[in-house]
């Protein structure tokens, strides 16, 4: 029975003894828990209240719906070519918008593989992806706590920069993003949203925005681009420096593939199609536009000032004046994006090559030490301190670090501020221009040879102008009712009335009798001289200023020879009114601004001269004398180097000591100018072989024309014609231009007895003044002289 009873005792004391041990266990678990709960409520709470700070804006400004709905980034405005082209922009940041639109789905189905996968199914934020980042970050300690950021929250990043806060920078950032995205996705469509993230983000090279980023990368608009060059350009937004195109070609390529693979992963490609993209090489191509580089960045300066002022006389819808800089208005000019190119490239072509021969020709001797003034004064010009030469002097021998300007590229280089000094002092420089005669269009403009390091624009500063001049006198002479078959004696002469001086023809050849046509061909001094003294130099320079010249035009005889010093604009501009029939000519080239979204704000509108300073019978003559320029005088270039078909007329200049090289080249319906030189007039080629301007300038207006007539946009331009003089006109311009002697009608009679003249130009006393008889006196005289004499 003891046996029995303590078997059935043992059973019964177990279960209150494990009663007891459950009992204790959860006595001891209760605390816990609490312990737990509270802490669970007391980071809660702390949750809450960091919430509400950063809500509130307590620890950051966070903006409102209001300030979202006016998101305003800073644009770029854009200068735009007739044809719809970017020649260039002002910005404060590189940045041009793109609506949805005008995004390649391309682009945006790669962002959404690789940035965003669940774009379409959030409101702004991954719960998930921000709880990661709060337990990283508060529980962990750790300054980053991955991805995670959708792309919403990724433009608020973008818009509102992070501000740091010590250990508790990455939440409060966090947050504060997630707050803002949410309220995005509130204000804006996701189309709207993908947008604006592509318009802010930032690209390499200090860019931002997709479409500044296609451009400069693939030379094409953002609506273009394929699903490799969309991958190029999204797989950037990682580390846009690292995966650089241009500078990691290799790193940019595996970043490229990469994107591919999650376009298949989120089913926008198959892998078939995959895998023939993952192929095709980067295809980047290149085109740098900003303020100083780009298809036209001196003509961007020339046109600055005027935007300026138009700002400040216009006001947007705040009531603020536009601002150029971060506004992002649209500016459309004349200029031809073509001829702009075919121009910037003939430039920069030849003036390579020419400065390989500069530098030749001065190779075997020191320039500076054969003309020491022109350091001299470079550095005189540039001394501020008031020092003596030779004090300021020796701060040039002091060396440093420098990035110079060569026709091979930017050179780094360590040396002395002297050696840089004549670097630049012994380039060579150009101008180019291209106006439409009949519009009063600019269409091309190169104002140099490299905007960043040569500011200053040769389409603008006044140069002496050599034989480029001799058409105004030629067309004074025809005003003058010098008929123009007159012939002119070639000969070596003394003006004694002007200081004993004597003009000397470029070649030293004298001899025979040459019609305006022939001289104006060969570019004689001595037979424009002689026209310009018939003519009159006071109605010479009447018929200058008529036509648009308003350079100080000295009242001597060396006029014809081209002394005046006028800018490269304003003669092109006086040429293209003789071909417009002797309407003058004023360039302009604004035509329409508009703002951000498109909206027109200002068209321009210009009045065209209607009533000519000068005979338009007159001016077809002197074009046709200057078709003999081109035909066979000094700028037959033109034909047997360029073979530059149709019609084609053009006058070359050379300045005292080949300072300046001069070629004016006109079609009918384009008149272009070129200058070159160097900076300072006395840094020159020695021989006029190289230093004429058939050597220096034409071959730029040559190679423009080459590249122009072989694009087909240009065939009507190739195939016009100019208008011809009257038959009459146009029989005496097809005298023969030389004559060894005289026929008998022009040789036998003396003009001057006729005119009761007593004595002939060489015989004038100092001082005196030549007498030019009334023009309409001179035409009857001159007309009977040739009645009586006609031969039958």
């Amino acid at each position: 029975m003891a046996n029995k009873k303590s078997n059935t005792s043992t059973p019964n004391r177990k279960p209150v003894s494990a009663k007891k041990s459950n009992s204790k266990k959860k006595k001891h678990k209760r605390p816990v828990l609490r312990f737990i709960a509270q802490a669970a409520a007391v980071l809660f709470l702390l949750g809450c209240l960091f919430f509400i700070l950063v809500f509130l804006g307590v620890l950051g400004p966070v903006p409102s719906k209001a300030q979202l709905q006016q998101i305003n980034n800073p644009l770029a405005s854009e200068v735009y070519s007739a044809d719809g082209k970017i020649l260039g922009r002002y910005y404060v940041e590189n940045r041009s918008y793109a609506s949805f639109d005008e995004i390649s789905p391309n682009v945006i189905q790669a962002l959404i593989a690789t940035e965003d996968s669940r774009f379409y199914e959030h409101r702004g934020i991954d719960e998930v992806a921000l709880a990661r980042v709060f337990v990283k970050s508060i529980l962990m300690h750790q300054s980053s706590s991955g991805g995670g950021s959708t792309i919403s929250q990724q433009i608020a990043k973008n818009l509102f920069p992070r501000v740091n806060y010590g250990p508790l920078s990455m939440p409060i950032n966090k947050l504060r993003e997630s707050i803002i995205a949410y309220r995005l996705e509130r204000i804006y469509s996701k189309e709207e949203v993908l947008a604006l993230y592509l318009n802010t983000v930032s690209f390499a090279e200090n860019i931002f925005g997709i479409e500044v980023a296609a451009e400069r990368f693939f030379s094409k608009p953002p609506s273009e681009l394929d699903v490799h060059e969309a991958a190029v350009l999204v797989g950037m937004l990682k580390a846009n420096n690292y995966y650089n195109p241009r500078t990691h070609p290799e790193r940019a390529l595996g970043r490229r593939n990469v994107v591919i693979d999650q376009m298949v992963k989120a089913e926008y490609l198959s892998d078939e199609k995959a895998a023939l993209y993952k192929e095709k090489p980067l295809g980047v191509k290149y085109r740098l536009i900003s303020y100083n580089q780009g298809p036209a960045p001196y003509f961007l300066e020339k046109l600055r000032p005027e935007l300026m002022d138009w700002c400040e006389d216009n006001y947007n819808e705040n009531g603020e004046p536009y601002n150029l800089y971060t506004d992002g208005l649209k500016i459309t000019t004349t200029i031809d994006y073509n001829l702009q190119y075919y121009a910037q490239q003939s430039v920069k072509e030849y003036m390579k090559d020419l400065q390989k021969v500069f530098d030749n020709h001065w190779k075997s001797r020191d320039l500076f030490k054969e003309n020491p003034a022109v350091l001299k004064s470079a550095i005189q010009n540039k001394n501020t301190s008031g020092s003596d030469y030779s004090e300021e002097l020796k701060k040039y021998n002091t060396k440093i670090n420098t990035t110079l300007f060569t026709w091979d590229g930017l050179k780094e280089a360590n040396i002395s501020r002297l050696d840089s000094l004549k670097h630049y002092l012994k380039l060579l420089n150009a101008g180019f221009i291209a106006i439409d005669p009949q519009q009063a269009e600019l269409k091309a403009w190169v104002g140099g040879i490299d905007y960043r390091f040569f500011k200053y624009d040769h389409v603008t500063s006044p140069r002496q102008t050599g034989s480029t001049f001799k058409p105004f006198v030629y067309l004074a002479a025809l005003e003058e009712d010098i008929e123009a078959d007159t012939y002119f004696i070639n000969q070596l002469k003394v003006y004694k009335e002007y200081n004993d001086w004597t003009p000397r023809n470029s070649h030293d050849a004298y001899g025979g009798y040459y019609s305006m046509k022939g001289a104006l061909s060969r570019s004689l001094n001595t037979v424009s001289v002689e026209v310009l003294l018939e003519a009159g130099i006071d109605e010479t320079i009447e018929i200058a200023e008529d036509l648009g010249i308003s350079a100080d035009l000295p009242d001597y005889p060396s006029l014809a020879l081209g002394v005046a010093s006028i800018s490269l604009k304003e003669i092109v501009e006086a040429y293209a009114g003789i071909v417009n029939d002797g309407k003058p000519v004023k360039t302009h080239y604004l035509t329409e601004i508009a703002d951000k979204n498109g909206k027109v704000l200002e068209t321009f509108e210009y009045e065209l001269a209607q009533d000519p300073v000068v005979s338009s019978e007159n001016c077809r003559a002197v074009i046709n004398m200057m078709e003999a320029v081109v035909d066979e005088g000094t700028g037959k270039g033109i034909r047997t180097i360029y073979n530059i078909p149709g019609d084609f007329a053009g006058k070359t200049g050379t300045t005292q000591n080949n300072s300046d090289g001069w070629f004016i080249g006109i079609t009918p319906h384009l008149v272009t100018g070129c200058w070159v030189g160097a900076d300072d007039p006395r840094v020159h080629f020695r021989s006029t072989t190289y230093g004429q301007g058939a050597y220096m300038a034409l071959p730029i207006v040559g190679k423009f024309f080459h590249k122009t007539y072989n694009d087909r946009k240009f065939a009507q331009l190739k195939n016009s014609s100019f208008a011809e003089p009257n038959e009459e006109l146009l029989a005496m311009l097809s005298e023969p231009d030389y004559r060894e002697v005289l026929d008998i009608e022009k040789r036998d009679f003396n003009l001057a007895s006729i005119f009761g003249k007593k004595e002939t130009e060489t015989e004038l006393k100092k001082g005196e003044k030549r007498t030019v008889p009334e023009s309409k006196e001179k035409g009857q005289i001159w007309k009977k002289i040739k009645s009586i004499f006609k031969k039958k």
